[in-house]
């Protein structure tokens, strides 16, 4: 049994260590990175699953980007240690994740992920949003919090340094 907390900032390296486990240390090479340096997460969207005995089992995080004009919350990474997969985790943290994301007055997400899977949760290839390169246009999903937040989004993603407004 895992219950799902707020990240803390005593959780970071442990999380850190996952992502490395779940996705070797080339990761941070990845552009969706480049979006990512220097800018804090969006405390409160950021979950760990524990077990009983505090043992991390899953993470994910959000971080705040823009689409053109428009602010967007950047879904990831997400990982499950391989001891845990097959248990529901990476569900649980996303179904968590976007109903506290809505319930906080965020519009969308966006992601980079295989849409067979995430779209379950809602997410759609969205087409005229560009990632920095060299990010597959077809791995670009965003699902909306709120109807229509997508409708008429389009531009390049980039750097975000504030979850406020």
């Amino acid at each position: 049994m895992y219950t799902l907390h707020p990240e803390t900032p005593d959780d970071w390296w442990e999380v850190e260590n996952l992502y490395d486990t779940c996705f070797a240390p080339g990761r941070t090479a990845l552009s969706s990175y480049r979006l990512r340096e220097g800018v804090e997460p969006v405390r409160g969207l950021c979950v760990v699953a524990r077990d009983a005995e505090g043992i991390l089992g899953a993470a994910i995080r959000y971080w705040p980007v823009m689409v053109g004009h428009w602010r967007c919350l950047l879904l990831g990474p997400i990982a499950v240690h391989p001891t845990a997969q097959g248990e529901g985790l990476g569900s649980a943290l996303m179904r968590d994740t976007l109903e506290r994301a809505r319930e906080a007055g965020h519009e969308r997400v966006i992601l980079v992920g295989d849409e067979p899977y995430y779209s379950r949760f809602g997410f759609l290839r969205l087409t005229g949003v560009d990632m920095p390169p060299p990010t597959n246009p077809d791995r670009i999903l965003g699902v909306a919090l709120v109807d229509g937040a997508w409708d008429r989004v389009k531009g390049s993603v980039s750097r975000c340094e504030t979850t406020e407004g």
